[in-house]
């Protein structure tokens, strides 16, 4: 008798809260949800503390510096610390200068590269068809907290890269890890910037 009035009491409580929930929070959060979500983004601004472990080396190696993104295809990437570099990559093209060096590639040569730079623009566009032309998709966690993982397709990736690792909360990307196939790792955290 006890276990029917707790079971009449469970109903009665999951009842009122499926009345007071909207169809929307009870609905599943779901890659093209957040695809979408991501989308809306046309601009960033965000600073970045990255980490790379490098298995021939002792500690990890610390860089820091500010992101810029606008869509559909330009992202930004300027390491201030602990030497000044930027990456600008704008359509097919990929500029990197390191001081008075300065290195220009078309990335239909590269087409490994091109794949690897396409998951970190995919994501940030929330463009689901180039992620999945190169890569596996799964996600976990909720709108406030999630987690989508991208395994490559391809060996030619997969003999570079094992797995890529994006989080963030809602429109937002917080961090991007990157395990390549031989063992050493990144970790960029990201902190949008807002702007004045």
């Amino acid at each position: 008798m006890h276990f029917v009035r707790i079971f009449r009491l469970a109903s009665l409580a999951l009842g009122l809260l499926l009345a007071t929930t909207s169809p929307t929070a009870l609905a599943a959060w779901d890659i093209q949800q957040l695809m979408d979500s991501l989308a809306q983004n046309r601009t960033s601004h965000a600073s970045f503390v990255e980490k790379k472990t490098i298995a021939m080396l002792e500690r990890p190696v610390e860089s820091s510096g500010e992101l810029f993104y606008t869509a559909p295809d330009h992202l930004e990437k300027r390491t201030l610390k602990p030497k000044p570099e930027s990456m600008v990559i704008d359509g097919a093209d990929l500029l990197i200068e390191r001081g008075r060096q300065k290195h220009r590639l078309q990335l239909q040569a590269y087409p490994e590269l091109a794949a690897f730079i396409d998951s970190i623009r995919g994501t940030l566009a929330g463009d689901r068809q180039a992620l999945e032309s190169n890569y596996q998709l799964s996600l976990e966690g909720t709108a406030q907290r999630w987690t989508l993982q991208l395994l490559p397709k391809g060996d030619k990736m997969l003999a570079v890269v094992q797995r890529i690792r994006i989080t963030g909360a809602h429109d937002q990307v917080r961090s991007i890890e990157i395990t390549q196939a031989d063992g050493d790792s990144s970790l960029m955290s990201i902190e949008k910037l807002v702007t004045p």
